[in-house]
């Protein structure tokens, strides 16, 4: 395994679980999760596509047809996955949210093998099984449901998002230069947030408990997604993807550290095994399925 590869997947893994630990505080004091998705993506879009245009101009070059794929790669990727996990985020605690978001391989293991109709490895129901239990340890079902109803199925939304994402870049792979793809879905995306809530518009003037949102929304623009999304794709010059997608499972371990240390936000015993068995689970359909299902790095956590 290469070094600079593994380092580079780290990097992409560490940056990306930064993210709803520097959203949350802005949420807290007003801030919609539509106007934090809005500036987010907005100066991301901005920098990936200057940093593309310079390095890769011929990568943003499409084919007329392939503006639906591009399309559909920013309204799922770029706007859904991250918008629905801030919402989740805003109403259970980041690391469950994160969680959450993570059951998006088993979507698309049951997607491969129910729509595409094909037959998965015993291991896979395994893991499924096994993530399930621990999303169900997490929720502490035993005692209803203790978690807010609404961040739950917004979190829960976000996978189906993170897992349309997966799908589309397998249609993309190999026909697409994957930082085009990467950057015209970021605008895209960019530009249907713009219509609703423009990022110019987002109110930056707040103090949080981690400093000021002016300082913290292009932190997370910049640190926790432009960053982490070139990083995992650079990554995988390096390392096969199934390798990239399996030290990704570390972003929800950095979420959950970080929201306990800054954000005061810890789980309770039983909750720290129900993540464990999640992560356990989700990382064997993630491996077993390899030659089945699609494996797309960077997963676009929070988003």
């Amino acid at each position: 395994m290469s070094t600079r590869g593994l380092a580079l997947a780290l990097l992409s893994s560490l940056t990306f679980g930064m993210s709803g630990v520097m959203a949350k505080p802005v949420m807290a004091v007003g801030v919609t999760p539509v106007q934090v998705t809005s500036a987010r993506i907005g100066i991301a879009a901005v920098v990936l596509l200057v940093f593309v245009a310079s390095v890769r101009p011929r990568a943003l070059r499409f084919a007329r047809g392939s503006w639906a794929l591009a399309a559909g790669y920013g309204l799922f990727g770029v706007i859904g996955a991250p918008l629905l996990f801030f919402v989740s985020a805003a109403r259970i605690p980041v690391a469950i949210a994160m969680l959450l978001e993570f059951t998006a391989p088993i979507l698309v293991a049951l997607w491969v093998r129910f729509v595409r109709g094909t037959r998965l490895a015993g291991a896979v129901w395994w893991g499924m099984a096994v993530a399930l239990l621990g999303l169900a340890v997490i929720g502490e079902v035993w005692r209803s449901l203790r978690l807010d109803t609404a961040g739950v199925l917004a979190g829960l939304a976000s996978a189906v998002c993170t897992a349309a994402y997966y799908l589309l870049g397998e249609r993309a792979a190999g026909r697409h230069d994957p930082f085009g793809v990467l950057a015209l879905g970021m605008l895209v995306g960019a530009v249907a947030l713009a219509v609703f809530s423009p990022p110019w518009l987002v109110p930056m003037g707040q103090s949080t408990e981690l400093g000021p949102a002016w300082l913290l929304l292009p932190g997370l623009a910049l640190v926790a997604t432009a960053l982490p999304y070139l990083a995992g794709m650079f990554s995988l010059r390096h390392l096969p993807s199934s390798a990239a997608s399996v030290i990704g499972f570390l972003e929800p371990v950095v979420a959950t550290v970080l929201a306990w240390w800054l954000l005061s936000e810890a789980l309770n015993v039983v909750q720290v095994a129900g993540a464990v068995v999640l992560l356990g689970g989700a990382a064997v359909v993630q491996v077993a399925s390899s030659r089945t299902v699609p494996v797309v790095e960077p997963v676009p956590t929070p988003g």
